[in-house]
């Protein structure tokens, strides 16, 4: 495996996660980059005073491209010096915690307003779910909302970004919402929840898991949101979908459907794109990098300081005895050949599968590209393929 390691830890391309090999974030318009570039050494981990909040003294030293109805982003980076030698975890070129408890993100920061999109006819939104949390989401309702009777799927979608950067405001996935929204011809709820380390995992579970209530909230024409409530959207046909920590959640969210049940809705399925599953022992492609697994483990520790380990169940399915518990009957898990965490991503369907699950999992593998591929290229033709793969999944009706 000669490709670089990515987590989706970028708004502009998949970065490596090789402490001697980190690819530079390009330039992009309107957005001021930090040239502080320090070596990745890491400090200990577990210390939660380098994961204070600093909320109150936060200035927003990036230049972000929004509207006055788009939630900000939040935790983005501070006021810093670039020249300041008080760092206390690298993680270069993504995100750097100073000793006084500050936050800097280096990417994942730049947004883009909701809007009409010209090429889909894709229309979107932005809505607060939790005031008290600023837990938000993008909805999204594609053209043929006002011509047709017919009810539409409902697809939940949950960022990456290794739980640290990325939202749901970022370029690359407003992109790639609006693409999938048209082709499949759904309503979609993208789920902006907090992020580590001001908020370590498990955090994006509960605010996802309370993005999902919020939604079950409008079954039956119910709820505060009129594009969930106008009669358009069919709760008998959701589907939840993530790419690499997204897909971690997507996983999780399911399990908790399964567990608690949703009022109302219906889950039919989950896409997980490239999931960012983990382990303390290594498998498959994982024993000839070490070095790279380690970075992984550390990354792992960063954003759940309070974890057990890589053998934690909300990182390793293979610990979890709840898997068999899974609240859908279908499962599509996209992995990519160079991926490191392809093997996790095939060790997930043999797991469900002897799990007493009882579902059919269905596996797309995709040769000669790497983590998060889509989303850097997404009109490549292997990029186009798995689209059109997600959207014959979300389509699919029961018998």
């Amino acid at each position: 495996m000669n490709q670089p390691l990515s987590l989706s830890l970028s708004s502009s391309l998949s970065l490596s996660l090789i402490p001697s090999k980190f690819c530079i974030p390009r330039r992009r318009p309107g957005v001021l980059h930090s040239n502080a570039h320090a070596s990745s050494a890491l400090s200990d981990l577990s210390n939660p005073v380098l994961f204070r909040s600093s909320i109150n003294q936060r200035k927003a030293s990036l230049i972000v491209v929004s509207s006055p109805s788009s939630p900000p982003p939040r935790s983005s980076s501070l006021d810093i010096d670039a020249s300041s030698s008080d760092i206390a975890v690298d993680y270069s070129p993504f995100i750097k915690i100073y000793k006084d408890g500050r936050v800097e993100r280096m990417v994942g920061t730049e947004v883009v307003p909701p809007s009409l999109d010209r090429q889909t006819g894709v229309e979107s939104k932005d809505v607060v779910i939790s005031p008290e949390t600023g837990v938000s989401a993008r909805l999204y309702r594609p053209n043929t909302t006002s011509q047709t009777l017919e009810k539409l799927p409902l697809l939940v979608y949950f960022h990456g970004g290794g739980f640290c950067v990325d939202t749901a405001f970022s370029p690359r996935y407003h992109r790639y919402l609006n693409s999938l929204v048209a082709e499949a011809k759904v309503v979609a709820v993208s789920v902006d929840y907090r992020r580590a380390p001001e908020h370590p995992v498990p955090v994006a579970y509960d605010d996802s898991w309370d993005v999902l209530k919020w939604v079950a909230s409008h079954v039956g024409g119910k709820g505060p949101d009129e594009w969930l409530k106008n009669q358009l959207v069919d709760f008998g046909r959701v589907v939840f979908a993530g790419d690499s920590a997204g897909a971690t959640i997507a996983h999780h969210m399911g399990l908790r459907v399964g567990a608690e049940g949703l009022s109302g809705v219906k889950l039919q399925g989950i896409v997980l794109v490239h999931p960012y599953f983990w382990g303390k022992e290594p498998i498959g492609g994982e024993v000839a990098e070490a070095e790279k697994k380690a970075k992984i483990d550390a990354l792992w520790r960063f954003t759940f300081p309070a974890t057990s380990g890589c053998d934690d169940p909300n990182i390793n399915p293979a610990t979890d005895p709840k898997l068999g518990s899974l609240g859908c009957g279908k499962v599509l898990v996209c992995v990519a050949e160079e991926d490191l965490l392809r093997d996790r991503g095939l060790y997930y369907r043999d797991l469900l599968e002897n799990s007493g699950w009882g579902g059919v999992v269905e596996v797309m593998e995709t040769s000669g590209e790497g983590h998060v591929f889509h989303l850097d290229n997404p009109d490549g033709e292997n990029a186009v393929a798995m689209l059109d793969r997600i959207v014959s999944f979300i389509n699919w009706r029961e018998p």
